[in-house]
């Protein structure tokens, strides 16, 4: 190990508590980017994150105003012929009700049992400043051996609705050969993982219309059909008994998992139990000839999210409902493009519907792809190499079910990949009630860090 490489993680061990203040400071800023009430807020945040990037040396920082809360950017750019890698995060976070649910406020944070607890302190405050804490001790010892570029923002807690303008307004600002984004998590404090793909989105409300208000069921009722009774038999034909999505060519783009991916997959300790465990389900179920992790990354997925019809209040009402509406996401994987998504699910309908009805789709969001960085990346191997080399074990490797909008703007406007990762846990309740950080893998996790600079 190089000397520069050995003194800054030397430092960054004699710097814990130092590390658990800056971080209790910003955790203690209610940051909550859905709530008006935080406006002032989010705003004051924006500038703590601001002070601390000035405070280890970043330079051309820039707080960028959108419609909604600021953007920051800053870089650090001495290093000519090296790559340049742009590190993502954000500073709002989720609105901490309900708070009677709470052991301690959620913006008083405080230390039990080696772990933080407050809103925001593993998503991801933690995740941000371990960024900052990392770069901080490299630049210390030596300089930074690569060139650096930052993207904070203040949004995605609520999708990011002003991100994309920002990465389009400044292409020249946020140019890197990659992304480095860390709001994601390791598997167990024993188990450091990279997050290599993300599956995209496509969502939509079905509406199906019958008579032009509603009916007495005792009086109309058999005569004429119910929109809430044909809407159900679609969404039930949606799927096969092997759990097969039904919709005209909706698989036809799916990029399949090859042998040595599934084997990588099958390396991770979400087995059977652990889905059972963690969702209070009877039983499982899914697509048949695959797994439940790679049912929840690696193959495309539809789901009802909503149905809504008729009387639902408390007691009886003999309605026959005028009309039906279900919300459905397809989470959708590699190659699959979430237009020709909403083609199929058209042609479904026009195959499946009975005339004695008429009815609509409307797309509430279908520009989110899949995204997806290869495992031998430059980014991924410097980084695999620096958690093996902290935790002394192989990282795994996930597919994330979910969908995170930058990883596909990043890809689509500056034609970089993301390395994801992070260094909270499972059990960190993010969004909900008593969110925490666990501070052992944090701390290993800005060690990585540092190595992964020196790897690149």
């Amino acid at each position: 190990m190089s000397d520069n490489r050995s003194a800054a993680i030397e430092y960054a061990r004699s710097q814990h508590d130092r590390y658990l203040s800056d971080l209790i400071e910003l955790v203690r800023i209610p940051s909550v980017s859905t709530d008006p009430a935080h406006k002032a807020d989010m705003r004051v945040a924006a500038e703590h994150v601001v002070t601390r990037l000035k405070a280890i040396g970043m330079e051309n920082i820039q707080i960028i105003e959108t419609a909604g809360h600021p953007a920051i950017y800053a870089d650090y750019l001495h290093s000519p012929g090296k790559p340049t890698v742009i590190i993502y995060g954000h500073y709002d976070v989720q609105p901490a009700e309900p708070l009677d649910l709470w052991e301690t406020p959620p913006y008083e944070p405080t230390l039990r049992d080696g772990k933080l607890f407050g809103r925001g302190a593993s998503d991801m405050k933690g995740q941000v400043m371990a960024s900052i804490h990392a770069v901080e001790a490299v630049m210390k010892h030596g300089g930074l051996p690569v060139n650096v570029k930052w993207l904070i923002e203040g949004e995605e807690e609520i999708g990011s609705p002003n991100l994309l303008k920002v990465i389009e307004d400044n292409q020249e600002l946020f140019k890197a050969d990659f992304a480095l984004n860390p709001d994601g998590g390791i598997l167990g404090e024993e188990l450091p993982a990279i997050i290599y793909g993300l599956r995209g989105l496509a969502y939509f409300e079905v509406h199906v219309y019958g008579p032009d208000h509603d009916l007495h069921s005792g009086i109309y009722g058999g005569a004429v059909l119910n929109p809430a009774a044909e809407l159900t038999r679609l969404i039930a034909g949606m799927h096969d008994a092997n759990g097969h999505i039904t919709l005209p060519g909706f698989y036809e783009d799916v990029r399949p998992l090859d042998a040595d991916e599934r084997a990588e997959l099958a390396r991770l300790p979400t087995d059977n139990d652990y889905y059972l465990k963690h969702t209070g389900a009877p039983m499982l179920w899914g697509e048949k000839g695959y797994s439940p992790v790679e049912h929840t990354g690696g193959r495309p997925t539809l789901e009802v999210n909503g149905l809504l019809s008729g009387f639902t209040g408390e007691g009886a009402k003999t309605v026959l409902p005028s009309k039906a509406m279900a919300k459905i996401s397809c989470r959708l994987v590699p190659d699959q493009d979430p237009e020709a998504i909403h083609q199929s699910l058209l042609k479904y309908m026009e195959q499946n519907v009975r005339s004695a009805v008429t009815w609509d789709v409307k797309v509430v969001s279908a520009g989110n792809p899949a995204s997806i960085t290869s495992r031998n990346s430059e980014g991924v191997k410097a980084l695999a190499n620096a958690m093996e080399t902290v935790w002394g074990v192989r990282p795994l490797f996930r597919r994330e079910g979910g969908s995170v909008p930058v990883v596909y703007q990043m890809n689509k406007i500056l034609g970089i990949d993301s390395v994801l990762t992070g260094f909270g846990l499972p059990d960190d309740n993010l969004h909900a009630p008593n969110e925490k950080l666990t501070l052992g893998p944090w701390y290993k996790g800005i060690e990585a860090l540092i190595h992964f600079f020196h790897n690149l």
